[in-house]
């Protein structure tokens, strides 16, 4: 199985073991594009000057869908902030993470009919069971908060990709919640990556949370009006 990114193993959270988006279409597309953006900060192919997305190599990582965003923000030009690309990437997105997912053997694809009317199509595991990269993801980011200390840059990311989709609140729902805010508010602060790579995530956290905070409260309109 080739190795997955942060927009693999964020999807794989976003859905639940009946292969259902727990999420939404809106908020899922929107992390998964803070993951793209996450990811190349990691890997120092972008940082964040004066509020905006600035890239800083344009040399290709060898995954397509990280490729492609980078090839989009270098190509663009100009500086844009964080939160103006998480709608662009995000379209299309989710489909493309999940075919990746399916075509490594990780999801399988089910489409059915829900009352023999509305289409549905569902990402469970092959097996039936969580699949193990969820597995091994869940397992990273539970011990990051219930223990102290440093956390490995990828794993903090994660986590602040699933703070601003709002899947913390059941990753670590056990755990005694005044500890969780607490490791939350240091894995956010602690020195575990460049202090521009920290700032190029904390933005996209930000920019993440925005859009997705936007579109509920767009449903939440439509549904009263």
């Amino acid at each position: 199985m080739p190795q997955l990114t942060l927009a693999h193993e964020l999807a794989l959270l976003g859905y639940d073991d009946a292969g259902v988006n727990r999420l939404g279409a809106p908020h899922l597309g929107y992390g998964l594009a803070g993951a793209l953006l996450l990811e190349l900060a990691l890997a120092e192919r972008v940082t964040v000057v004066d509020g905006r997305l600035a890239a800083t190599s344009a040399e290709p990582l060898g995954v397509p869908l990280l490729d492609d965003a980078l090839a989009r923000i270098v190509a663009h030009g100009k500086r844009r902030r964080p939160r103006d690309w998480i709608m662009p990437l995000a379209k299309g997105l989710p489909d493309r993470v999940l075919d990746g997912l399916v075509d490594a053997g990780v999801l399988r694809r089910e489409s059915d009919r829900v009352l023999w009317v509305f289409p549905r199509t569902r990402y469970p595991s092959p097996t039936g069971a969580e699949p193990a990269a969820e597995t091994q993801a869940r397992q990273r980011m539970l011990a990051a908060v219930a223990g102290d200390g440093p956390v490995e840059p990828r794993t903090a990311a994660l986590i602040s990709l699933t703070q601003a989709v709002g899947l913390h609140r059941k990753l670590f729902g056990e755990l005694p919640k005044p500890q969780v805010k607490r490791r939350l508010a240091e894995i956010s602060e602690a020195d575990w990556a460049s202090a521009a790579t920290k700032r190029a995530i904390a933005d996209t956290q930000a920019a993440v949370l925005a859009a997705t905070t936007a579109s509920t409260a767009a449903i939440m309109v439509s549904t009263t009006s």
